[in-house]
């Protein structure tokens, strides 16, 4: 018997009616040793379910690798789930969205132009059938059947914005069916028609996603659908944030008056996002419409819980409308976590990057420049090294562009930046000598996660020309930065200034506790905590600080190293007790 199941407006636990009042958190943008903080602290919101998706790009690095250590042992955070008191939502895909590099497709797999992504072509499903086979043995002890909190899994993701192959979602559907998943399987898709024919299958559940107008996106919902619960699989509550726009928020009232307006219908809903949490390390995703546009690191998404894991407004909002429509435990409202006291870091050592590509990975020659997919470089950056032939006035051109932001070097001087986000192919530059050495340093910003341009490739797109002569020989440095280890700084004025350098300091901690690093004066970057990716700096804004949980800190001694790609008018780091996200635009 299914533990969850569905009746002729609703839904049904275990025989007993059940009304699903979720909220979405995902494991892999918090601290592991912080979720059963998030789980308590959603129960006492009034929560009886939380929701999160599944990113395969981490969880299988390789075709024939699974992980699920650290950030990524999910069956850890549903034993959590299950003590807390709590039920899931499974959402494996296998495409997220998310605003999750590449949507959550491995790197490994959108490299292959010939298959056709999220399709019934037998090479896309061969793969994602390879993932199921090593992911699914480790979760099925906690799904329902099994005594397990995971009530019902999601077929998919919103497919009917992307595709119409119907033969594809049964596919999907049967995956999990066949091995072992009995628990009741959901679509969601936002409300248009022809997105919820496309999107939904017989004999599974339809749900929705929006974020305001809930009688009419119900209505379309039971248009689709004539019987069965009604359900808001996302319910936004606020959005997510580019680089150089501003910061977005959603007035707590409002969104409170929706949600009531959807408990007041009789609805089941999943609030997106309950608590956002942060895109560490390089795993970002991004938009394409008209032009690229990448995500900044905290996916705070103006939600309940903030970034750092604090009520706000919503927390307190949504609290007293879920109170009217079920049961919210009689427990205090849980204060904000203890702060770090205000630090600063003095990053008196460096390392300059261009010099020491060859620590991190040694490079790679070949004839024309590869793409970092070529090289098999899910993220980070490559350094690119050629000679130019001849000296004088001219122009470099980049056939097809770059991806997605390239810092361009003649015998170590910078000499200019090209952008994707900016449509940049050509710099005028002078060259002082033949033989000249030019460098080109490229920096990965992010997958797009949305739309028909997933698998985009990153690095050098095309041959690299000097005044219509195609350059040859290249040597390419990939830059993973997964270990910083070998790394060996000395004293600053080693360094010339505005060199790509690795910054070191240290501070120590008494208690450790939650903090801001704030980066007043530097430029653009990635920053580490005790070997920490915390994720990546831009003065470009919106977000002005990075969340440094306090589970990455240690009593005593700290290492902070920061890879600042431009300049910084000096050499100090803040660690702060409140988050700047940036000018708020609701």
């Amino acid at each position: 018997m299914r533990a969850l199941t569905t009746t002729v407006d609703g839904f049904a636990l275990n025989g007993e009616p059940f009304r699903i009042i979720s909220g979405a958190m995902h494991y892999f943008r918090i601290h592991p040793d912080q979720w059963a903080d998030r789980l308590h602290k959603a129960r006492l919101m009034g929560l009886n379910t939380v929701e999160t998706y599944i990113p395969w790009n981490l969880h299988q690095p390789t075709p024939d690798a699974i992980d699920l250590d650290g950030l990524l042992d999910l069956p850890r955070y549903l034993r959590l789930a299950k003590e807390e008191g709590l039920h899931v939502l499974l959402r494996p895909g296998p495409y997220i969205c998310a605003e999750w590099d590449g949507g959550g497709l491995p790197a490994w797999l959108t490299d292959d132009p010939g298959i056709r992504l999220r399709s019934s072509d037998p090479r896309f499903t061969k793969v994602f059938d390879r993932y199921l086979d090593l992911l699914l043995p480790a979760l099925l002890p906690h799904l329902a059947a099994a005594g397990g909190p995971v009530i019902a899994v999601q077929v998919e993701n919103e497919y009917g914005a992307y595709g119409d192959d119907t033969a594809y979602l049964q596919y999907v559907e049967q995956a999990l069916r066949t091995r072992g998943v009995g628990e009741l399987l959901f679509t969601c898709d936002q409300t248009h028609q022809n997105h919820l024919a496309a999107g939904s299958l017989p004999g599974v559940l339809a749900t929705g996603t929006f974020g305001s107008n809930v009688a009419r996106n119900l209505e379309r919902l039971r248009t689709h659908r004539s019987s069965g619960p009604l359900m808001c699989a996302e319910f936004w509550i606020g959005w997510f944030d580019h680089w150089g726009e501003p910061h977005h928020v959603r007035d707590a009232a409002d969104a409170a008056a929706d949600l009531d307006a959807l408990l007041a219908a009789g609805a089941s809903v999943n609030i997106y996002m309950f608590h956002g949490g942060t895109n560490f390390g390089f795993t970002n995703g991004a938009n394409h419409d008209h032009a690229y546009t990448p995500i900044v690191t905290s996916y705070d998404y103006d939600a309940p819980l903030s970034e750092s894991g604090d009520p706000g407004p919503k927390y307190h909002a949504f609290r007293e409308v879920i109170a009217r429509h079920a049961p919210v435990p009689d427990e205090p409202v849980p204060a904000p976590g203890p702060k770090l006291p205000a630090t600063v870091v003095d990053l008196d050592r460096r390392t300059p990057l261009l010099t020491n590509a060859g620590v991190p990975a040694a490079p790679v020659r070949t004839t024309e420049p590869p793409t970092l997919d070529a090289l098999g470089v899910r993220a980070g950056l490559a350094l690119y090294r050629t000679t130019l032939p001849v000296a004088g006035e001219g122009v470099l051109h980049f056939a097809e562009g770059v991806g997605d932001r390239a810092r361009v070097y003649i015998d170590g001087s910078p000499v200019g930046v090209l952008e994707r986000e900016r449509h940049e192919e050509s710099l005028p530059v002078h060259v002082p000598h033949p033989g000249a050495t030019l460098e080109v340093l490229v920096e990965n910003m992010g997958r797009v996660n949305y739309g028909p341009r997933i698998g985009d490739p990153k690095g050098l797109l095309g041959p690299v020309s000097f005044n219509g002569t195609i350059l040859h020989e290249w040597d390419t440095h990939p830059l993973a930065l997964n270990d910083l280890g070998p790394l060996t700084f000395g004293p600053a004025d080693d360094t010339p200034p505005g060199t790509p350098s690795f910054h070191h300091g240290t501070f120590d901690v008494d208690t450790p506790a939650d903090t801001f690093l704030s980066l007043s004066g530097w430029t653009k970057g990635q920053a580490w905590i005790n070997g920490f990716n915390l994720g990546r700096y831009w003065n470009r804004g919106p977000q002005r600080t990075l969340y440094v949980p306090a589970p990455t800190l240690r009593t005593g001694t700290n290492e902070l190293v920061l890879l600042e790609l431009d300049a910084t008018t000096r050499p100090q780091a803040w660690l702060v007790d409140t988050p700047d996200l940036g000018v708020a635009q609701s």
